[in-house]
């Protein structure tokens, strides 16, 4: 299995609802293609990032919402939003419609995140792509808590937020993407965060800590595989 490493500096993990419902995510949008005309983000919180790709790309922008109230904020910044869950909702999309459908920190929230993503598949255009971005589980200062101080305690955001109801590393959401029957996967690592003795440490064990400097871990699949 392979795996594309990107690295992005500028957004650390956020810290607090309204970090979450305000975010931009810049180093997603980055990931989306100029060309694009239509895209429907999944739990799309206040619109900020939806606002920006339509700057960036002028497509016509979906969101799905389940907070009511934030939900109506998002209308401000999105052409339409439709508030609920995204598993109730989502044969009010239409299909064959979306050239990207994007997760920014939303399936590790979901009780059946695998079978979300069969539902929104159809909503993709011929070439559309799903871009799905998780906290990785395997990041080190995750992995010291477990392994060193014992611990495996719940906070109020980040990796181990007390509403994340899934846990994901790798290789375990590149294989939720083809139980999906997703194709061309790619997985990403991004948000390096990482301490001083890091590249030393990793040295010494062959690089098999590579992958736990990142906060993120994003997939980006395609809903079918592209003719040569």
């Amino acid at each position: 299995m392979l795996f594309d490493v990107f690295v992005f500096k500028k957004s650390p993990p956020m810290k607090g609802l309204n970090s979450y419902y305000n975010n931009t995510r810049n180093e997603i949008a980055a990931l989306i293609p100029n060309d694009i005309r239509t895209i429907l983000d999944i739990g799309c919180a206040k619109g900020n990032f939806l606002k920006f790709v339509k700057e960036k790309t002028q497509a016509e922008t979906w969101g799905i919402e389940v907070e009511i109230e934030v939900g109506e904020k998002a209308k401000v910044n999105v052409d339409k939003v439709i508030i609920g869950k995204v598993e109730e909702v989502i044969d009010s999309v239409p299909n064959n419609y979306f050239d990207c459908i994007t997760f920014n920190d939303v399936l590790e929230h979901l009780l059946e995140p695998t079978e979300v993503l069969k539902l929104i598949k159809p909503k993709l255009s011929r070439n559309g792509i799903v871009i799905a971005s998780v906290p990785n589980v395997r990041h080190f200062w995750n992995l010291y808590e477990l392994i060193i101080k014992k611990d495996w305690k719940y906070r109020e955001s980040g990796i181990l937020d007390s509403t994340h109801l899934r846990f994901f590393t790798q290789k375990s959401l590149y294989r939720m993407f083809e139980e999906a029957n997703f194709r061309n996967l790619k997985i990403i690592g991004m948000n390096e965060l990482k301490p001083w003795f890091f590249g030393c440490f990793n040295f010494i064990a062959f690089n098999f800590f590579e992958d736990t400097k990142y906060v993120n871990i994003v997939c980006i699949a395609e809903k079918n595989a592209k003719l040569l």
